[in-house]
């Protein structure tokens, strides 16, 4: 087994330790996929990517993303993470866009710049599909709320721009801090879904320039709750603009993350309906915390 370098970042942060945190490898030739899974369970973060070549190959980069359980086709934050390690130390000077190669297929990510540091990542992600779709009475006892708290004017619907996430519309931001899944709950439903992510939103913010406030719970991917989720983001982006919940067929908004559990993040999301196609894109920032090398 190699001795892979890493790095760790926390994505979509506007400072030091906020965000969602994120390792990082390269070197990782001779790496088996049993190794990649127990590398990222022993970190414990989320995800966990690999850069399985420096070399790109129709023009992107081969990455692998793994959460503590098992292999996701496509996540948000470790998309930019990664881009953001491969333009500070693998490349090592300004680039419009990289190309990443996921298993859901090639995600481009434009980078930004400010006084020539990297500034701001946008990824544009696969356009959202629409799935099943439930009603509050089975939702709020999986996340011990009052059916009354759900926002009934918009489904509680399953959106995917690569990863399944079950989106559900609460009316107000105390609703949302008192959420306490119930895990048992959790599990019997989604025996019945293709999402095993839920995201649960509200119109309500703890700053005024956000525009809506969101938690996502994992528990099936090892994360009870997540500190910032770039791929469901990207399905809200979707999901806000296919039931106009801003009454226009695009959006440019702002959302908040993880203040339950003292990871404030921030993420930007843009979308819009051309012609029954929704584009989606999600931003943020990513800032490099530390580097090493795995003892093996």
């Amino acid at each position: 087994m190699p001795n892979p370098r890493f790095y760790i970042v926390d994505v979509f942060a506007e400072e030091k330790f906020t965000g969602n945190q994120l390792a990082v490898f390269r070197d990782v030739e001779g790496l088996s996929d049993t190794d990649m899974q127990r590398i990222a369970k022993e970190m414990n973060y989320s995800e966990t990517t690999f850069i399985l070549s420096e070399q790109t190959r129709n023009g992107g980069y081969d990455v692998r993303i793994f959460t503590p359980e098992e292999e996701l086709p496509f996540a948000g934050h470790p998309t930019l993470g990664t881009t953001f390690v491969i333009r500070q130390e693998i490349l090592g000077e300004p680039v419009g866009q990289i190309i990443l190669n996921l298993k859901v297929g090639q995600i481009p990510v434009t980078i930004n710049y400010s006084s020539g540091q990297v500034d701001m990542l946008w990824m544009k992600q696969m356009p959202p599909t629409a799935g099943l779709t439930l009603n509050a009475g089975r939702m709020a006892p999986v996340l011990n709320i009052d059916e009354s708290d759900v926002d009934t004017r918009f489904p509680i619907q399953e959106i995917s721009t690569g990863v399944p996430s079950l989106i559900v519309p609460l009316k107000t931001l105390d609703a949302l801090k008192k959420i306490s899944v119930a895990t048992d709950k959790y599990y019997e439903l989604i025996k019945d879904t293709d999402a095993k992510l839920i995201l649960v939103f509200c119109p309500e913010t703890r700053k005024p320039e956000n525009n809506l406030s969101v938690r996502v719970f994992a528990d099936y991917y090892g994360v009870p709750e997540d500190p910032a989720t770039g791929a469901a983001n990207g399905c809200l982006a979707g999901y806000l603009v296919k039931h106009r919940y801003f009454q226009n067929d695009r959006i440019d908004v702002r959302v908040e993350q993880g203040y339950e559990i003292g990871r404030p993040s921030l993420l930007f999301l843009r979308a819009e309906d051309k012609e029954g196609r929704i584009d989606v894109f999600v931003g943020g920032n990513a800032i490099m915390i530390a580097e090493g090398v795995l003892k093996t």
